[in-house]
């Protein structure tokens, strides 16, 4: 029986206070594993399981691929020496705490380093669920102060974690100060909650974000097409009807996402619900993560069918996030391009060549 108190919280808190941790009733989602598993996996790397996402679990199959996501699996503590940590070397962009630039025209705001859902493959499981770790809203006076003093950063990305859990008092505060600084024209939001706890998708919250007077892009994270649930769709109109612009960047995962089937019916699934497939990344190269990244050579020969198959406006980029804070760069499967003088000399996917003459 719930307590008082448990009663007069939003649905999705106590969706949070419902999370599984526990080693035993993480593994008795998949087939094969036990508690005694996880334990080691779990000391180094927090698991957390939404009710929401439990439930699109099939626990009889051992190859599911929400499964794969977000259960720890012993693999994760196996070193490799091409990992890294840090790969992107986001500590060592960090002119105040929490606040990373990279690039000179925007920076990423990490928030929070609380998930509803820790996914196996993150880039940042050297943060995840770790509270003592200083994040930008410990530092907001001295990030907001360091964004007015580069006029050229134009766009902020607040991410974590996952932003859109913290209270929605905590949240309007943060964004209603971004939203005020001058050289700013938009903002971005990093949450996978419309895919884990999409009951976190509350009117309350709608009105907040469309309150903002900038533009506002949430870009989410589905992987496969059956986290396209339900829920997850009535949360994503939400969103949509406060004006919210959406995008996907999935990851491309081993047993996952890895197959032609598989990716067609997640892009055209995004798009129908109003969600623009913006990028598939291949993984970073994070510590822990080896069993689940998939060959870039897979992934361009995917992205080659994808091409034959799916309309463009369903269709994402292919790119990798290159390490040491070199940034993204878009993987081409097919289509070389020669420049002349006079024309471009285009090389078709089937091997056939075109001369495009070039203005004179």
């Amino acid at each position: 029986m719930e307590s008082p108190n448990q009663a007069q919280c939003p649905q999705w808190q106590r969706d949070l206070q419902q999370c599984l941790r526990d080693p035993a009733a993480l593994a008795a989602l998949r087939p094969g594993l036990s508690a005694a598993d996880l334990e080691a996996v779990l000391r180094r790397f927090p698991a957390s399981l939404t009710p929401h996402y439990a439930s699109l679990i099939d626990p009889t199959d051992p190859a599911d691929p929400i499964a794969a996501q977000c259960l720890p699996d012993p693999r994760e503590l196996d070193a490799h020496p091409w990992l890294a940590e840090d790969p992107l070397a986001e500590e060592t962009h960090q002119p105040v705490p929490g606040l990373i630039h990279r690039y000179p025209d925007r920076a990423l705001l990490l928030v929070t380093t609380r998930c509803a859902v820790y996914c196996r493959h993150c880039t940042r499981k050297r943060l995840a669920g770790r509270p003592s770790l200083g994040t930008a809203l410990e530092h907001l006076p001295a990030a907001l102060d360091y964004l007015r003093q580069h006029p050229a950063i134009q766009e902020v990305l607040v991410s974590g974690g996952d932003p859109l859990l913290l209270p929605d008092e905590v949240l309007a505060n943060l964004l209603r100060q971004l939203d005020s600084l001058p050289t700013l024209r938009w903002l971005r939001l990093a949450t996978r909650v419309p895919v884990v706890l999409p009951s976190r998708l509350t009117p309350a919250l709608c009105d907040l974000l469309a309150s903002l007077g900038r533009p506002l892009y949430l870009n989410t994270q589905f992987n496969h097409p059956r986290e396209l649930a339900p829920a997850a769709l009535e949360g994503l109109v939400r969103l949509r009807r406060a004006g919210v612009i959406l995008a996907n960047q999935a990851v491309l995962l081993r047993g996952v996402n890895d197959s032609l089937p598989v990716l067609k019916d997640l892009m055209n699934g995004l798009l129908a619900a109003g969600v623009r497939p913006y990028y598939l990344f291949q993984a970073d190269l994070v510590q822990g993560t080896e069993h689940l990244r998939s060959d870039p050579a897979l992934g361009l020969t995917l992205m080659d069918r994808l091409s034959e198959e799916l309309g463009g406006m369903a269709l994402p980029r292919f790119a990798v996030d290159l390490q040491g804070a070199r940034g993204k760069l878009t993987l081409w499967p097919h289509g070389k391009v020669e420049l002349t003088a006079t024309e471009a000399i285009i090389e078709a996917p089937d091997g056939r060549v075109f001369r495009y003459p070039r203005p004179r």
